[in-house]
């Protein structure tokens, strides 16, 4: 995807997220981007975008608006803010590196799944873009009640990390995803290279009444284990890590292939299984 290094002082990266224009973590990584590239570009959603995956908006016009210099909000998904922005808004001066985040709560085992900053991510490696997602995890306590997050984790190994990955080459259909523990900067233990991992996940399902009576349901908190399997993104951001996760676009279980084949081949002499 592109000749390592990648020299990141001539890059031209492109940042983007799914918390919104006005997002403090989006503001964060701006600064980071700045101290690694001269020419830095933005396009985010207008709004927040958590949990919208990799979603595309395709059954009504998507509008652009210029914040700024270099600085532009689109009333859509993660997915259409990296698509506008590289076939429209930057079509003539294409990114070499996309950085998305820093996200306000982690994005780690099957969250990558749900996660907008992720697809992100995954737009821009499928345009043939090396990409990184960067995210923050916060204690839930932070989460709910809206207090203060301390980012000073993000604001420390960020660039640090984009340094390093971006010193080999990358295979094809290949993003990072990066966490950063909810911990200050100076108690942070290290950084680990990681396997997506997995969790016992039983989402409180809340029920209520709206004022006419009628019922409604809210997804709510996940419920995580105390221990996770060691070498994972979910146990080395436990550990008060860094966590640096390769992750594929191609989702084929390869080992399935032939055992699916053979129950598909032809039967002898030409007649059906």
């Amino acid at each position: 995807m592109f000749k390592a290094p990648l020299k990141l002082s001539s890059a031209r990266i492109l940042i983007s997220n799914d918390d919104g224009i006005g997002a403090p973590g989006l503001k964060r990584l701006e600064k980071i981007a700045r101290g690694l590239a001269a020419e830095v570009w933005v396009v985010a959603p207008e709004e927040e975008q958590s949990s919208t995956g990799h979603s595309l908006t395709l059954r009504r016009p998507l509008r652009i608006r210029k914040v700024s210099a270099r600085r532009f909000a689109v009333d859509g998904t993660p997915t259409d803010c990296i698509l506008l922005a590289v076939n429209q808004i930057m079509k003539d001066s294409r990114p070499n590196l996309v950085l998305s985040g820093i996200n306000r709560g982690s994005n780690l085992g099957e969250d990558m799944t749900y996660s907008g900053t992720i697809a992100a991510a995954m737009e821009a490696t499928l345009l043939g873009v090396p990409a990184i997602a960067l995210s923050q995890r916060v204690p839930y306590e932070i989460l709910s009640s809206g207090g203060a997050v301390d980012w000073s984790a993000a604001e420390s190994y960020a660039a640090r990390v984009v340094r390093r990955v971006t010193r080999i080459a990358w295979p094809r259909d290949v993003l990072i995803n990066v966490n950063f523990p909810p911990l200050p900067a100076g108690e942070v233990t290290g950084i680990e290279v990681t396997r997506e991992g997995r969790r016992k996940v039983g989402d409180e399902i809340l029920e209520g009444r709206d004022p006419r009576g009628e019922p409604y349901y809210w997804i709510g908190n996940q419920k995580m284990s105390a221990t996770y399997a060691r070498g994972t993104d979910l146990a080395a951001v436990a550990e008060g890590k860094v966590s640096v996760t390769p992750l594929s676009l191609d989702l084929t279980q390869r080992p399935m292939i032939r055992a699916l084949k053979g129950l598909f081949a032809p039967a002898k002499g030409g007649g059906k299984k």
